[in-house]
C-alpha cells in the first residue's frame, strides 16, 4: 500500500515531478520503503504510473531524533510560528541537523548529472544545504523554498545558530517565500547579522562570494480538473456525508482538514462553535463540524497535549450541546484520509474552516476553492495564513477574537446563494491560472535569468 502524507507540500510538488520526469531525494522512514528500491537506493513513482525517480536516504533512529523531531520541529518550527510555543534549542540537535544536511549534500551531488545542474531545495529542514551544495558544485543554480513563515529579526535571534542558518540558506540562487512580509523579515536578517553585505534592490543580497535572489512566490495547487470529473456531484457528496454520520437532511456542514498541529487553530476553532451554539441555540442539532485532524508527531509532548485539548474540548462541547436523537456537534477524525476523502469532503461542506493561528501559505483553502465547481460553499480564513493575500473574498477571521470568529460562522452560515457564487467565482479563477505550475515555472524563469547572467559574466571574465 501506498501512503501519501498529509502534507501541502507533498500536494504542491509532487505535480511538479511528475510533470518534469526529476528525481525526488527524501528520507525512507515507510516499513516496506526498503523492499522496494533498486541497488541505487531508487524507487519509481508513483507505482500506478511511474514518471519520476524517488531516491531514498537512510536515516538512522538518532538522526531522525535530532534532526527531524529536535531541530526541525522542536526548535525552527516552533521559532517560525507564532504559536506561543517557545523553541527547544539543543546542542546535540543541531549536530544533528548539520550531519544530516552534509549526507543530504553528498547524496544530491552524486545525482548530479552535470557540473550545474538545477536544484530545488525545500523547507526549513535543509536550511545548510544550499551552502553545502554552493561547495560541491559551485556552478548550480540551486533554488530553494521556504514553506512556513520566516520569522522577525528578532525572533530569530533567538536561536544560538542563527547565522549559520541565513548563511546556509545565502548559498542559493534563489530564496523563495510565500509573501512579501516573509521576504522583509528575511531581508532584516540579513542586515542584521551580515551587516556587510550589499544590498542590490529590494530583494537582492550579494557578497563576494554570494549573489541570492530573495523574492515571494506564493505557491499553489495543481488545478485539479481530472479529479473533479472523476468524484460524484457536491450533492451526492453531502449525502453521503449524512448518510455515514447520521445527520439530519437541513444539517448545515462545517468541515476543517489539518494535521493535528498547535498552529492550526483548532482549540480556538472549537471554543468559535461553542460560543456559536450559546449565542444561536436554534443551530443545536442543526450544525455539525467534521475536523480530520491527522496524527502528527504524536511523540512529542506539545502534540500529545495538543491531542488531548482538542478530544477534551470536543467531548465537552458534545456534551453541553448534545440533543437526544440528534448528532454530535462536533466529530473528530484522527486519522489520515487520501486525497479522494478529502475531495469528498471539501465538495460536501457549506462552510470550509481554515484558521490557521500562522502559516506560510495553507493549500487547504486553495483545494476547497479548486473543488466547488458548483459555485457554492463559504470559505472562513485566517488572516494570519498566507493564503489571505490571494483569496480576498472568503471570510477572513482572527482565529484569537473567539467572540467575532463566532459571529463569522454565523455569517457564513447565513450567505445566500448569489453570495456564494460572487465570491467563490473570482476565487476559482485565481486558483486555476496561478497554479502550481505556474508557480514552479516563475522560479525557473528567475533562475534561468541568473544562469544566463553568471554564463555571461563567465564568458567576459566580468
Amino acid at each position: 500500500m501506498v501512503r501519501r502524507p498529509a502534507s501541502g507540500l507533498v500536494s504542491a510538488l509532487e505535480p511538479i515531478l511528475r510533470a518534469t520526469g526529476g528525481v525526488w531525494i527524501a528520507h525512507g522512514s515507510g516499513s516496506a520503503d526498503r523492499d522496494v528500491i533498486d541497488a541505487l537506493d531508487h524507487v519509481s513513482v508513483p507505482p500506478e504510473d511511474p514518471s519520476y525517480t524517488l531516491r531514498r536516504v537512510w536515516l538512522s533512529e538518532d538522526d531522525v531524533a535530532g534532526f527531524y523531531d529536535g531541530f526541525s520541529n522542536e526548535a525552527l518550527w516552533p521559532l517560525c510560528h507564532l504559536a506561543f510555543v517557545q523553541p527547544t534549542f539543543r546542542q546535540a540537535d543541531w549536530d544533528r541537523y548539520n550531519a544530516v544536511n552534509r549526507r543530504f549534500a553528498d547524496v544530491v551531488a552524486s545525482e548530479a548529472k552535470s557540473t550545474n545542474p538545477v536544484i530545488f531545495v525545500q523547507d526549513y529542514h535543509f536550511a545548510l544545504l544550499p551552502r553545502l551544495l554552493r561547495q560541491k558544485l559551485p556552478a548550480a543554480t540551486i533554488v530553494t523554498f521556504w514553506h512556513i513563515p520566516w520569522p522577525s529579526a528578532d525572533m530569530l535571534a533567538i536561536c544560538p545558530w542563527a547565522q549559520e542558518i541565513l548563511d546556509g540558506l545565502l548559498g542559493s540562487s534563489i530564496v523563495g517565500f510565500h509573501t512579501p512580509s516573509h521576504c522583509s523579515n528575511f531581508n532584516e536578517a540579513i542586515a542584521r547579522f551580515f551587516p556587510g553585505t550589499e544590498r542590490r534592490g529590494a530583494t537582492a543580497h550579494s557578497s563576494a562570494e554570494d549573489s541570492t535572489k530573495v523574492g515571494a512566490f506564493p505557491i499553489s495547487i495543481a488545478w485539479p480538473q481530472k479529479a473533479l470529473d472523476a468524484t460524484p456531484s457536491p450533492a451526492e457528496c453531502r449525502q453521503r456525508l449524512i448518510t455515514a454520520h447520521g445527520l439530519p437532511i437541513d444539517v448545515k456542514i462545517a468541515v476543517g482538514i489539518e494535521r493535528l498541529d498547535y498552529t492550526k487553530g483548532i482549540p480556538e476553532r472549537l471554543r468559535a462553535i461553542e460560543l456559536l451554539l450559546e449565542q444561536h441555540p436554534n443551530r443545536i442539532g442543526r450544525f455539525a463540524l467534521i475536523q480530520v485532524a491527522a496524527p502528527s508527531r504524536s511523540h512529542l509532548a506539545e502534540y500529545r497535549g495538543l491531542r488531548d485539548e482538542v478530544r477534551s474540548l470536543a467531548d465537552r462541547i458534545n456534551a453541553r450541546f448534545g440533543v437526544a436523537r440528534l448528532p454530535k456537534p462536533i466529530t473528530i477524525l484522527a486519522e489520515h484520509h487520501d486525497a479522494d476523502d478529502m475531495m469528498l469532503l471539501h465538495r460536501a461542506a457549506d462552510v470550509a474552516i481554515v484558521t490557521s493561528l500562522h502559516d506560510g501559505m495553507n493549500l487547504v483553502a486553495k483545494e476547497f476553492i479548486a473543488a466547488r465547481d458548483d459555485e457554492r460553499g463559504v470559505l472562513v480564513l485566517s488572516c494570519f495564513a498566507g493564503a489571505a493575500r490571494e483569496l480576498a473574498e472568503a471570510l477572513i477571521v482572527n482565529p484569537f477574537d473567539i467572540g467575532n470568529f463566532a459571529q463569522v460562522l454565523n455569517d457564513a452560515l447565513l450567505m445566500p446563494a448569489k453570495e456564494q457564487q460572487s465570491r467563490l467565482r473570482p476565487m476559482r479563477a485565481r486558483v486555476r491560472r496561478d497554479n502550481v505550475y505556474r508557480w514552479a515555472g516563475t522560479l525557473l524563469q528567475e533562475a534561468a535569468r541568473i544562469r544566463r547572467r553568471e554564463e555571461y559574466r563567465a564568458w567576459t571574465g566580468s
